[in-house]
């Protein structure tokens, strides 16, 4: 090998791995995507998540949220599904790719967990708890609750199914309809 392509490949080497074992580098990205599950799968092996209308990477930010059959079941979590884990425990729950914050419509019963541009308001401020409860932090007796029906997805084998989201009072009875949990 020349001494010319030595040191062309020392530095190629050098510089993709530079800055990767320093610790106070500001560019390594310390995100970590997760989805948010349903603990109990209902009827579907699969689970479900949250999950914004459409088909990943053309979903539609303009639509409230759903719960939909999990995408990791095909290898990775899906862009649509895809929360910053760091962000959900400060009370932010963030869809990176979409640059998006889970808002609460109006701090009611029924309300619609709509996205938003993040600005730090209140309806844009969550806790997950320790029980696997989210609610808003302006109205803890409100739960994620996701409905008690489907409908078929558009996709999927076997076919992807669809349910609706919203926050309703917090309650033992609907205790499989409220927990959930975030994974990788």
């Amino acid at each position: 090998m020349s001494s010319e392509v030595f040191l062309l490949l020392f530095v190629v080497i050098v510089s993709c791995t530079k800055g990767t074992s320093d610790e106070n580098n500001s560019t390594i990205s310390t995100t970590s995507i997760v989805e948010i599950y349903l603990l109990e799968n209902l009827d579907d092996p699969r689970g479900y998540c949250i999950d914004i209308k459409g088909s990943k990477t053309d979903a539609n930010i303009n639509q409230p949220l759903q719960a939909h059959t999990c995408y990791s079941y095909q290898g990775q979590v899906s862009v649509d599904q895809g929360f910053d884990e760091f962000k959900i425990l400060n009370n932010e729950f963030i869809i990176p790719f979409f640059d998006v914050c889970m808002e609460i419509k109006s701090l009611s019963e029924s309300s619609q967990i709509i996205l938003n541009p993040c600005n730090n308001n209140i309806k844009q401020k969550f806790i997950l708890d320790n029980d696997g409860k989210i609610y808003p932090e302006g109205d803890k007796g409100l739960c994620i609750t996701i409905s008690e029906t489907y409908q078929e997805g558009g996709g999927g084998s076997p076919i992807h199914r669809i349910r609706n989201l919203s926050f309703e009072i917090c309650s033992d009875k609907l205790i499989s309809y409220q927990t959930w949990g975030i994974r990788k």
